[in-house]
């Protein structure tokens, strides 16, 4: 089983997840530098699907690569660019490599992206591509066709806390719950008292128990990528005075920081959440001061924390 199931599995340790860069060339040694800094922290990292309507190196090579460098990889799955035939392909083809983790997200749509006139597919939506990995794990394809051996998967989801009209988030979260998702990635939100009336609406009806809630952090350097993403990202708002409060600090760079952690310590503080998912655009080295600011040890230590416990037990 993988390190994600083993841990979804306990239900009480904490979850680092992280969104891999993306790669458009290079060489596997290319891409191992590249996951470097963030990879140590995280017990698992994504391997994106086009990422905001943009072409990249695709999910499955990425992912595979990830397995080839020792990183564990959670396969996205998308359904802007792909019907349910290339989705079924893309995890059965990734679980011969031994990769389980898959995450199920509908995506951004091709108008993100910088090529707005691709044809979107959207064969099925954001719970349906739940379901439909969940029947691959039960040993069998949407056809019924059977599949022997069925594929050993830890299925998760993507849900965004933050967007209209708010009180259906919750809603289409439980959906996704319901059809097999056992963790769930938040999208970045930037509006704490949102994400609490998420949390809390899913936690107050158990779902939390059945799922890991794994809000998203985004590590900036300065105001301008918040700009960016409240301007051009689908789903994210950024506050005016979030903005300000960055764009005018002394030092904006650390102001930035102390924004993503005091983001953190207020998602790791609410009731049913199981951990993080971090997303480094700062590539400065402040990943691992974060982690260390919040107590969190690498992989390797508590891989291995965990591992003498359960020898002395």
């Amino acid at each position: 089983m993988s390190r994600l199931g083993e841990l979804l599995d306990k239900g009480d340790e904490l979850i680092i997840t992280g969104e891999a860069p993306v790669i458009d060339g290079g060489t596997l040694k290319d891409y191992e530098a590249k996951l470097a800094e963030l990879a140590p922290w995280c017990d698992a990292m994504n391997a994106t699907d086009n990422t905001a309507a943009h072409a990249h190196a695709s999910n499955v090579a990425m992912a595979i690569a990830m397995q080839r460098v020792g990183v564990e990889p959670i396969l996205q799955v998308v359904c802007r660019d792909k019907n349910r035939i290339a989705q079924q392909a893309d995890i059965m083809g990734v679980a011969l490599h031994g990769v389980e983790n898959i995450c199920c997200l509908t995506g951004d749509d091709v108008t993100a992206g910088d090529e707005p006139e691709a044809r979107r597919v959207f064969d099925l939506d954001g719970p349906q591509l739940v379901r439909l990995a969940n029947s691959l794990k039960e040993g069998r394809y949407l056809s019924g066709r059977k599949i022997d051996p069925a594929p050993s998967l830890v299925i998760g989801a993507v849900e965004n806390p933050a967007t209209h009209p708010l009180d259906y988030r919750a809603q289409r979260a439980a959906k996704k719950i319901l059809a097999g998702a056992r963790f769930l990635q938040l999208q970045i939100c930037y509006h704490p008292e949102r994400l609490e009336a998420f949390v809390a609406a899913l936690h107050a009806n158990g779902f939390t128990d059945k799922c890991a809630i794994l809000p998203t952090v985004v590590a900036v350097k300065g105001p301008g990528p918040l700009r960016f993403m409240d301007s051009s990202v689908p789903g994210i708002s950024v506050p005016v005075e979030t903005i300000a409060r960055v764009a005018d600090a002394d030092d904006s760079a650390e102001e930035a920081y102390q924004l993503v952690l005091e983001q953190c310590q207020h998602a790791l503080a609410l009731p049913g959440v199981r951990g993080l998912h971090l997303t480094d655009f700062r590539k400065d080295g402040s990943i691992s001061r974060l982690c260390a600011d919040l107590g969190i040890r690498p992989r390797s230590e508590r891989e291995s924390r965990a591992n003498d416990f359960a020898l002395a037990n």
